[in-house]
């Protein structure tokens, strides 16, 4: 549409969403000439980045209607930065809502209506003057991003109006702009049409987020090319084809010269424009290096563009790679192999900036996902910035594409499918603006290889409308794949997607379509929802990658939180989620579900994922490694073998392979071993494969898999006590236990150890005592823990002793507490504390269920010792916090850390920092005074040791409300369920990760001093 007056009535017209608009084009960069383009800056385009002037209204009725005339006053205005949101600057009001629409609640409307007098705007100011050289020159400006729509005028004449938050909207400036200085005005509203489609699970912000700036082209101008580079059918041979259309139609010539990545031409093609404007090139490229995630290799296209004189007049260099994806046989293949998905949906966000993002975030995100492993990312849910295309077809990452459109809200209400009036559906007046973001979103990144599927969006039913949306994609560009996970509510429109696509499906239900002869291969994709202490059982469904050859894979949700930093009462910085802005309605902490904290500090998640997702696999055993390649392009050579054998946590040999395996292939490396036969003692021999120079997204030593295989050689004789003289003293109210260096007592009146004094320091400050429960979780919250199972609760709250023993034996006394517990008369957990001659413990419980009651959280026994018993040296399973569902990727190790390193950044206070596979763990001052926690190696423990009771972390919603430090919580369990990750809404652990509450448990542990 073409006007020159402008409107509020566009706002709520679902026909007008573009006017005066430039149609999409690809977001190739041109240069004046190659000595330009080698530098990467371009001399015709100008950025508007940085400091304009601002003004906030709360409604439409409220905003300075004329600030757009030449002679308005905003001198008085505030400053706002571009690109940047409104509300991460001080305007406005933060929100974050999940699926419901913003307003639920507050208006009763239905689309398009939007809410009236609750529709913030805010009106930008900016001035500048043009590069001298652009004089006479068309200007255009170019709107990267703006959230939800926006008019502009510049020098007080209308240019134009846009929706759709997250593709560019370019306008022509030339007949509007004048010598000297111009006045650029935009204004921005939160609501319109364009609201209705972008009901994303994110922070509902507003304002012009990306970056915006002015361009100039030459005379001879490419505005749009397409490249297509793909594979013949030996998967050797490049086909190029390439498409170009100018500005204007005139007289010109094109040149395209094709260069390796060292810079060798290969070929040079040329063609003049036809009448048209357009025109058309293709040759054969024999042996070329295909791209893959693994292989990310990229050619260089180099066109030159030449007037009617011959005049070169622009130059366009273009990275391309050479790939086919296909659906062949039902599966997934590219350049000929079955691709496997290792993939997580992103967000972009900072901390700060919400969804304005950098370069710097950018290159971290993309460097941390190929150090993790991470092959795959869905750009969740609307196109990311350009830079982030570029980004992952140069450093190898598989990309899901998805079209900025989720109308969540409009057809499940409280979980339930409810589509009665669900949009677009088949409503042929949403036809159009639902297209448009479609066309622009394929027309801008279609020349990025590492795009390999298009979404037509996510979680908005299914209808008419995106059944068209599928059929352009195809249309378009039918060297891609179009996904759509939507059908899953309605089979009648199954054909939108090429492929299976489920959210949170369990791993039996995926089976049993797997099992079912299904027409499409399958993804995930959405699945382990990481929120909070979450992805348990991942392995789950990784294990379905080499059973199921439809199976192809998973993308996790999600990258990173997105919570944003705000300050407490007291001027601290943490950070906030979902109300804690006062935001009505919110989802509240529904939006940190990342494996990455919002701060982009990695969380312990991440080392499962790291393992899982491993294309080699290490699998050691006493007289060598197994190797398998699991890639579908790359070799070994890139890589050594670091072989470590170590004992008892202490490394007694190390050697460097190399090994050589063929993609999908494997070899054995034989070990030559040290004799260890006559030294007892647990062993673990570590197999880390690792770069041996640095590459683009690591440097040289880094980490790329993992295997270890642990073996015990068995003392040859029976171990005896340990020597010493205990003396008992049978008091009144308590039994001491004494010896040389070493005072215990237990008392009859608390029903627990009350004091283990070693050379005279005080270990115990709060008494030893059975626990059945641990600090909520934000799986547990979503599955109802706290109704089902907060009888454990209570339980760990008040035990009360029945009976407290004594028994002296030679060398050792035992003393026994027993417990009967509120939740049930039959259940009951005994505890035997054993002190030998040297002050050690020998710590044995047992628990006695009974039938009919709630699994056990945990079975544990939880005490204090002083704060100043910090430091922690351990043997176990680690380094990172691991669960019996997510130890996978754990190793068997020795590692240092601290108490409070333990409370993870999960933002909402709950059990973390627990370690499986627990043989010793010493706990001391900074003299490396303290006590020694073990275990033996065939019957480890888990741990936690916390600067805070469970209870304590119950109780807190922020970090910022835990209290002060005052002691050192131990917590030795025999075995604590799961974390689970199926979702986070009601999927229960996995079974085998449950610990059901009707059978007898019994764990023991060692106490001794340092």
């Amino acid at each position: 549409m073409k006007t020159k007056q402008p409107s509020l009535d566009w706002l709520t017209d679902v026909k007008i969403f573009a006017v005066n608009r430039l149609p999409a084009y690809s977001d190739h960069k041109y240069f004046t000439s190659e000595e330009e383009a080698a530098t990467g800056e371009m001399s015709l385009r100008h950025s508007l980045n940085g400091s304009w002037k601002f003004n906030y209204a709360a409604s439409p009725a409220s905003r300075p209607a004329s600030f757009y005339e030449p002679g308005f006053d905003c001198g008085g205005w505030s400053d706002i930065q571009v690109p940047g949101h409104i509300q991460t600057q001080g305007y406005g009001r933060m929100q974050y809502v999940n699926t419901m629409y913003p307003w639920d609640g507050h208006h009763e409307i239905r689309p398009p209506a939007i809410p009236e007098n609750d529709n913030p705007v805010g009106s930008y100011v900016k001035t500048f003057v043009l590069p001298a050289e652009w004089k006479d020159r068309p200007v255009f400006i170019s709107f990267q991003g703006v959230e939800s729509a926006f008019y502009v005028w510049l020098n007080g004449h209308f240019v134009g109006y846009s929706e759709d938050s997250f593709t560019p909207a370019d306008f022509e400036l030339t007949p509007y702009i004048k010598e000297g200085e111009n006045r650029l005005a935009v204004e921005v509203y939160q609501r319109s049409t364009g609201a209705w489609l972008e009901d994303q699970d994110y922070w509902r912000f507003s304002g012009i987020f990306r970056e915006v700036y002015l361009y100039t082209i030459p005379k001879v101008h490419v505005r749009d090319l397409q490249v297509r580079a793909t594979l013949d059918d030996s998967y050797r041979t490049g086909l190029l084809g390439l498409e170009l259309r100018l500005e204007q139609p005139m007289a010109a010539r094109v040149q395209a010269e094709i260069r390796d990545a060292e810079g060798r031409s290969l070929a040079v093609l040329e063609s003049d424009f036809r009448e048209d404007g357009r025109a058309k090139l293709a040759t054969e490229v024999p042996e070329v290096h295909p791209w893959s995630a693994e292989l990310p290799y990229l050619y260089s296209l180099i066109l030159r563009l030449y007037d009617e004189k011959g005049q070169l007049t622009e130059v366009i260099p273009q990275r391309i790679g050479f790939r086919r994806f296909e659906l062949v046989d039902k599966v997934m293949r590219l350049n000929g192999k079955r691709i496997v998905f290792k993939g997580v949906n992103r967000h972009e966000f900072n901390c700060r900036t919400g969804r304005a993002i950098t370069r710097e975030d950018m290159l971290w995100d993309i460097r941390t996902l190929k150090q993790n492993n991470i092959n795959a990312v869905r750009t969740s849910h609307y196109p990311n910035q350009s830079l982030w295309y570029e980004l992952c077809d140069e450093y190898g990452l598989y990309v899901i594409d998805e079209m900025n459109l989720e109308t969540h809200g409009s057809w499940q209400k409280l979980g339930a499918v409810e589509p009665s009036w669900n949009i677009p559906g088949d409503k042929p007046e949403w036809r159009d603006i639902v297209m448009d973001r479609a066309i622009s979103m394929l027309e801008r990144d279609k020349n990025h290889p590492s795009i390999l599927i298009w979404s037509c969006g996510n979680e908005s039913y299914a209808g008419q409308v995106l059944r068209e949306v599928a059929n352009y994609f195809r249309e378009r560009d039918p060297s891609r794949l179009v996904h759509y996970e939507g059908v899953f509510h309605n089979r009648a429109y199954d054909d939108i997607s090429d492929m299976e696509s489920r959210m949170y499906a369990k791993p039996a239900d995926i089976e049993a379509y797997l099992n079912s002869d299904p027409g499409k291969p399958y993804i995930s994709c959405e699945y382990m929802h990481a929120m909070g202490n979450s992805v348990g059982g991942m392995h789950k469904y990784t294990e379905l990658e080499q059973k199921y050859e439809l199976y192809q894979g998973g993308f996790i949700w999600d990258f990173i939180d997105q919570a944003v930093v705000k300050k407490n009462r007291y001027g601290e910085e943490y950070l906030a989620f979902g109300g804690d802005f006062a935001d009505r309605p919110t989802d509240y902490n529904f939006c940190t579900n990342g494996l990455v904290y919002a701060n982009r500090v990695v969380s312990p998640k991440m080392q499962e994922v790291k393992f899982l997702y491993q294309n080699v696999r290490l699998i050691p055993d006493r007289r060598g490694i197994k190797v398998k390649n699991e890639n579908l392009f790359a070799g070994l050579d890139a890589y050594a073998l670091v072989c470590t054998l170590y004992r008892e946590g202490e490394e007694v040999f190390r050697t460097v392979l190399y090994p050589q395996a063929a993609p999908q292939s494997e070899t054995y490396l034989a070990l030559d071993l040290p004799d260890v036969e006559g030294m007892p003692g647990e062993y673990a021999l570590h197999a880390s494969l690792i770069l041996r120079e640095r590459e683009l997204w690591a440097d040289a030593g880094h980490e790329v898999a993992f295997g270890q295989y642990v073996f015990v050689v068995e003392e040859p004789a029976e171990p005896v006590l340990p020597e010493g003289k205990i003396r008992v003293v049978r008091g009144d109210v308590n039994i001491g236990v004494h010896g040389d260096g070493f005072n215990i007592l237990f008392s009859k009146g608390a029903g627990s150890l009350v004091s283990l004094r070693y050379q005279g320091r005080e270990m115990i400050a709060i008494p030893p005592a059975p626990l059945f429960w641990r600090a909520t979780t934000d799986n547990d919250r979503g599955m109802g823990q706290g109704f089902h199972a907060g009888g454990w609760f209570a339980a760990s709250l008040a035990p009360k002793c029945v009976f407290v023993g004594l028994e002296e034996q030679a060398g050792q006394v035992d003393v026994t507490f027993r417990y009967a517990l509120n939740i049930h008369a039959d259940v009951a957990v005994t505890v035997v504390y054993t002190v030998y001659g040297d002050g050690s413990l020998r710590v044995k419980c047992r628990y006695e269920g009974a039938p009919g009651l709630p699994d056990l959280p945990i079975f544990a026994l939880s005490f204090k010792i002083p704060a100043e018993y910090s430091e922690l040296d351990w043997y176990a399973l680690g380094p990172e916090e691991n669960y019996a569902d997510r130890s996978q990727g754990a190793r068997l190790i020795r590692f240092r850390n601290r108490v409070t390193d333990n409370v993870s950044g999960y933002v909402v206070p709950q059990e973390s920092g627990n370690r499986t596979g627990v043989r010793r763990v010493d706990i001391t001052d900074a003299g490396r005074h303290g006590l020694r926690i073990s275990a033996p190696p065939r019957a480890p423990v888990e741990c936690n040791i916390s600067p805070y009771t469970a209870f304590e972390l119950e109780s807190a919603y922020h970090h910022y409300e835990l209290p002060d430090v005052h002691y050192t919580v131990v917590t030795v369990a025999g075995k604590q369920a799961g974390v689970g990750g199926d979702d986070s809404w009601g999927a229960p652990i996995q079974k085998e990760y449950r610990i059901p509450s009707d059978g007898i448990l019994e764990f023991e542990f060692k106490i001794s001093p340092l």
